[in-house]
């Protein structure tokens, strides 16, 4: 546990400064997905490169999720990391943006001679170059987007239809002013079941982020409300106030507030917070690194709960190499009213990415965090049992491109414990072969094998997709079966999949979205699922 302190404090401090940074987040979204690619579309992809990482916000945390492999102007085809995120089309994605400031050196005028029988008359002091430049960067830049979908699932016992509105902004200077604030919230209910959200409306309406943000200067501002820390990413949302403070290539902040509920990720007045952070952050051409340690109390109805120091790292110092890692310590718990100072080293994990080359890149990752909670989960149930049983534990990755049109990956991942209680295994592979002769399509056939304690699965599918009319309507069609066969019971299922999907886009920022998933069992049962989705984006 020194060891690991020690590594953290010292890779913390020891990064030469390269300048002073900003670290900013561009906003994108999912517009459509396959078997082995998302794509993703920005306003500009100018500052984003190949071999970059995306990342999601979920359950209040932002984590790597996409890698990017290829670019346009305005989109992004990027390959999944394999941390079982919920990808979806409409999903927003985040692009980090490092931006460099120079310093300004002024010229000094040159000296004159002295006339002693004139005396100048005195004029106002020049405007400062720090100044100008921050008034010029006072401009207003909104954006965001309105959502209007429908998920129905239906069967013969009890058929079943869930709205869901969602609403996002991010607006930068407000009016051309220092404030700015952004906004993430979804609501979501099942018809006939009005009385569940009059019983409990935080059980319908969810509130991601929620915030306002004032800059008295370019490197000091305060922001309240909800909110995700990007220095201190993986803490999730903080309900409260939060002030940053930077100079050169080192910042200072401090927090308070509270947690969210648990249950219903409800602001919750008996979960208090309060910490403080130091960073460091430097650049040099496409080379960036940033790091944090904080010291975060934690309290449960005014009694401290939990005591950690929390340390997070992201950087691009070796070419081609993208790195995440974040791990907390815990210094004091109150477990059963039994209070421990002992050293416990807590939500651990590390990202590498590697791009080898333009026809190969490698991925690992090795997950130790807690479980997480999703607020919001439309996935099937073969789709959502891989989720559940890869997400901790350690997950290779190879994305190769023998030739031009044609990719192939595989993925493997492990999860281990010392009881071997909750041990498991996966393996998943896919072969892409992205524009089909005559036929312009793209064709991906994919195979996943899990084992559990308790079940075994095997997943085969295959899955095309094409451009219908050019720029304005896509589609899609695939097929899965999946065999089950569970230990304890001795007893094998079979599940036969198959759906289509449209994207079609109506008018520059208005997009409609159409999904159809079938579901039949070994005893001829049918399951239907029907999304249907409008986004108008601003």
């Amino acid at each position: 546990m020194r060891f690991l302190l020690s590594v953290g404090i010292f890779t913390f401090l020891s990064f030469s400064l390269f300048g002073q940074i900003e670290v900013k987040f561009d906003k994108g979204v999912i517009t459509y997905l396959s078997s082995q690619n998302v794509y993703v579309k920005f306003a500009s992809t100018e500052t984003i490169n190949a071999g970059d990482t995306l990342y999601i916000s979920q359950a209040g945390k932002m984590a790597p999720s996409l890698l990017v492999s290829n670019k346009s102007s305005i989109s992004c085809v990027c390959t999944p990391l394999g941390n079982s995120l919920p990808l979806s089309v409409g999903t927003e994605v985040v692009a980090k943006r490092i931006i460099k400031t120079d310093v300004v050196v002024k010229k000094q005028p040159e000296p004159v001679a002295e006339q002693p029988s004139e005396i100048p008359e005195a004029s106002p002091p020049p405007p400062k170059v720090e100044e100008a430049e921050e008034e010029e960067a006072l401009r207003q830049n909104i954006s965001g987007r309105v959502s209007v979908a429908s998920y129905s699932n239906l069967n013969n016992s009890s058929p079943t239809h869930r709205m869901r509105y969602g609403f996002s902004m991010r607006g930068k200077n407000i009016a051309n002013s220092r404030f700015s604030a952004e906004c993430y919230v979804t609501f979501r209910h099942t018809l006939g079941e009005w009385a569940d959200v009059q019983d409990n409306l935080n059980s319908a309406l969810k509130v991601y982020s929620l915030a306002g943000r004032y800059d008295f200067r370019k490197n000091m501002s305060l922001s309240f409300g909800r909110k995700i820390n990007p220095k201190i990413s993986s803490m999730g949302v903080i309900d409260g106030l939060q002030f940053e403070k930077g100079w050169n290539h080192f910042l200072v902040g401090v927090l308070a507030g509270s947690r969210p509920n648990f249950q219903d990720y409800s602001i919750d007045p008996s979960l208090l917070q309060v910490g403080a952070y130091i960073g460091h952050a430097s650049a040099n051409g496409n080379k960036y690194q940033q790091s944090t340690l904080a010291i975060v109390d934690q309290r449960n109805h005014l009694i401290t709960d939990r005591r950690f120091l929390y340390f997070q790292h992201s950087n691009s110092l070796i070419k081609n190499l993208n790195a995440f890692s974040s791990f907390e310590v815990d210094l004091f718990q109150q477990v059963n009213n039994e209070a421990r100072n002992t050293l416990s080293l807590t939500n651990f994990f590390v990202s590498l990415n590697y791009r080898v080359s333009k026809k190969m890149s490698i991925s690992s990752s090795y997950d130790a965090r807690k479980n997480t909670i999703y607020y919001e989960s439309f996935k099937n149930y073969i789709d959502q049992l891989i989720e559940d049983e890869t997400r901790q534990g350690l997950r290779l990755g190879l994305n190769l491109r023998p030739i031009k049109l044609l990719t192939f990956g595989v993925n493997a991942s492990v999860r281990f414990q010392k009881s071997g209680e909750n041990d498991s295994k996966n393996l998943n592979g896919y072969l892409t072969y992205s524009r089909i002769p005559w036929l312009n399509m793209s064709a991906t056939l994919s195979a996943n094998f899990l084992q559990t304690s308790y079940l075994n699965s095997y997943m085969y599918g295959l899955r095309i997709s094409r451009e219908i009319i050019k720029g304005k309507l896509d589609g899609e069609m695939y097929v899965r079966m999946v065999d089950y066969q569970y230990k304890k019971y001795e007893y094998a299922t079979t599940q036969y999949i198959g759906g289509m999907g449209l994207n079609l886009r109506i008018l520059r920022n208005l997009g409609l979205y159409l999904y159809y998933e079938g579901t039949m069992n070994d005893q001829k049962d049918l399951y239907h699922l029907i999304n249907t989705k409008l986004i108008q984006r601003f």
